[in-house]
């Protein structure tokens, strides 16, 4: 598959559920409205559209919500996808969580064939932790990332870069990853949905942080690469790795190889732009397989050439309405 910009799609971002068990502030409001079981496509259809996107090409698939693991029969999703991994068809079946229901899942992920996860983790301080997710007990996490280690999963450490709440922490996040064997990737604030407050106040651009950094670490450009939007750079002090994802300071758009699907069956071309193409009424419809193939068409068709991300003084509303629970990270 292949947009109008020539850039080719092989991977597939699917949010299973908008229902997340953490409310983090730079995500959510603090009161939100999640959508009815019944407006949500069903893992059979789910399994359905994933598997047709395979038949195209896309060899990468990563699950996400809200928060993946609270969708009722997400495990059986997994179980269906995995037959694709299997046939060689599928290169990579990941999930990006938040950890909170990881201990319960980290052996059948692995035996399903997943072989890394990300875990969304912007903080080690409890205080700050509870904070950030409002709901939250870093306990679970932490119980969560023991298990994912004991299955054998990779982890990458997702953290969201906020100016005034763990600037002061990153570089000992940096080393604790080390210790654990964990890379980490660090992502600009998006403004994705109305959270009540202005972004502006919490966002802290990459570069100043990669620059501080560099008092603590011996940081050099690696040619470690995911298909991902992350630059990453090797650390010498600990073997590992850290990604910086900036899309605010520097665009990535120009290698972007992906879609997103919602759970309710919308297809977004872009993470930062509010297009979309209905595949549910496709995939319902009589013409079947055909008429899927038609509507995803029209997603190449229409994917735009970048995002309309931006963060301005005094601009509180967000440059996306839909929060970032509705497509998934």
């Amino acid at each position: 598959m292949q947009d109008v910009f020539g850039r080719t799609i092989t991977y597939l971002r699917v949010s299973v559920t908008d229902k997340c068990d953490f409310r983090c502030f730079y995500c959510m409001a603090e009161d939100m409205t999640f959508l009815p079981r019944q407006d949500l496509l069903s893992i059979e259809e789910l399994d359905a559209v994933c598997s047709r996107f395979v038949e195209r090409g896309v060899t990468k698939i990563r699950i996400t919500g809200g928060e993946p693991l609270v969708r009722r029969g997400v495990m059986d999703l997994m179980q269906k996808l995995s037959r694709h991994r299997q046939s060689g068809a599928l290169r990579e079946l990941t999930l990006t969580t938040n950890g909170s229901q990881l201990a319960k899942h980290a052996a059948e992920l692995k035996a399903l064939g997943v072989e890394r996860i990300n875990v969304s983790l912007d903080t080690l301080d409890p205080d700050t932790f509870r904070r950030i997710t409002r709901l939250g007990e870093i306990r679970a996490v932490l119980d969560g990332l023991d298990a994912a280690a004991a299955a054998g999963l990779k982890v990458k450490i997702n953290t969201v870069a906020l100016r005034g709440v763990n600037d002061g922490e990153i570089s000992a996040m940096l080393a604790w990853c080390g210790e654990r064997g964990f890379d980490m990737t660090l992502i600009e604030t998006m403004p994705l949905g109305d959270i009540g407050g202005e972004r502006v106040d919490n966002y802290l651009p990459l570069a100043k942080v990669r620059e501080t950094l560099t008092r603590d670490w011996t940081l050099t450009p690696s040619g470690h690469a995911t298909g991902g939007p992350s630059k990453y750079f090797d650390i010498a002090e600990t073997g590992r790795r850290i990604g910086f994802i900036t899309p605010l300071s520097d665009h990535f758009c120009d290698a972007c190889n992906r879609m997103r699907l919602t759970c309710t069956g919308d297809l977004y071309m872009c993470l930062g732009q509010d297009d979309r193409v209905n595949l549910r009424d496709a995939l319902r419809g009589p013409d079947g397989a055909a008429g899927l193939d038609r509507a995803i068409d029209r997603a190449l068709a229409a994917k735009p050439r970048g995002h309309d991300f931006q963060i301005e003084p005094g601009d509180a509303g967000p440059s996306v309405h839909r929060h970032m629970n509705v497509t998934g990270g």
